[in-house]
């Protein structure tokens, strides 16, 4: 005769010493860690890594930079070349504009007040300005009330991202997980625990677009989880390079296929009794705009929940 003991109520779709337990997919609800007082709104820190991170292994892009504040773009002239792409902010024709797509230098001396460079105006208001283009070989005179602003000092196509990224509202995963978190459910040692991202969507795994404009420059940018770390409590973490899949219970004590772990040990000698689980999202963004392309690394969306694992003992009578 086999009897099962436990000092906790088992919730998982496995047999054990021939008794089956009920089970059904599990989900986590945890609590925001910090808000803005003055909208409510859950607040989540994101940090950007080092600029120039090893190649990752995985093969996926690294962080590459900033980019060129300073651009050429042939489509305000009409033309197809040279390409769109960064140029030096300054030079010996004077310092690029983005908004005027050429390099400016004020005029001098000043023509006289009947030149038609002042397009109606006189002398004293505003400037005449040389404007070079050297992709064309375009040199004009252009007035303008007041200096055309250089692109210099200006954002760089990165800043521009990270404008846009501000404009996605990433978040973190929402958890599941089996066991499910909760007094009423408890994990068994040696048992397979499934984990995964539950109804992932743009916000929370991507991919999700948007663009924004600053400084002359308009950036397209592009996010997506790359992959998610889970810190099981135990010392151990498991990447996950997929959403990972949820459980069933006609999986019974099958493995997840794509994102699970195996605990060894009871959760009885952690704080409160439980293993606290920690999902960190690892986001890749991919920008494009002003003749250039680069890739950002992002991480820090983080989702906590805790589980609790026992010991199941099997008594032989």
């Amino acid at each position: 005769m086999r009897a099962l003991t436990a000092g906790l109520l088992l919730s998982l779709a496995f047999v054990i010493a021939g008794v089956t337990l009920s089970a059904e997919p599990t989900y986590a609800d945890t609590k925001c860690v910090q808000t803005d007082p003055a909208t409510g709104t859950c607040l989540v820190t994101i940090e950007a890594p080092d600029p120039d991170p090893a190649p990752d292994p995985a093969g996926d892009p690294k962080d590459t930079g900033s980019g060129a504040a300073c651009y050429w773009d042939p489509s305000k002239q009409g033309v197809k070349s040279p390409p769109a792409g960064p140029v030096p902010c300054t030079a010996a024709e004077g310092y690029w504009s983005n908004a005027y797509n050429c390099y400016i230098s004020p005029l001098s001396p000043q023509p006289p007040a009947n030149d038609p460079s002042w397009q109606g105006h006189q002398p004293g208001d505003g400037a005449v300005y040389n404007c070079f283009q050297p992709q064309t070989q375009l040199l004009v005179s252009i007035w303008a009330a007041t200096a055309p602003p250089g692109s210099g000092s200006g954002p760089t196509p990165r800043d521009v991202a990270q404008i846009a990224i501000g404009q996605m509202d990433l978040r973190a995963i929402r958890i599941g997980i089996l066991p499910k978190p909760g007094p009423d459910s408890v994990g068994v040692v040696g048992m397979p625990v499934w984990m995964w991202a539950r109804t992932p969507d743009a916000h929370t795994y991507g991919p999700i677009t948007a663009s924004a404009s600053a400084g002359g420059i308009t950036i397209t940018a592009t996010a997506r989880v790359r992959q998610i770390t889970w810190d099981m409590g135990d010392g151990t973490k498991v990447v996950c390079r997929k959403p990972g899949t949820p459980y069933q219970p006609s999986y019974g004590r099958k493995p997840s296929p794509d994102c699970g772990h195996t605990y060894t040990t009871s959760s009885a000698h952690e704080p409160q009794q439980t293993y606290a689980v920690t999902a960190t999202s690892d986001w890749i963004v991919q920008w494009s705009g002003a003749g250039q392309t680069g890739t950002i690394r992002l991480n820090g969306l983080v989702r906590r929940t805790q589980i609790t694992v026992g010991e199941a003992q099997v008594l032989v009578n």
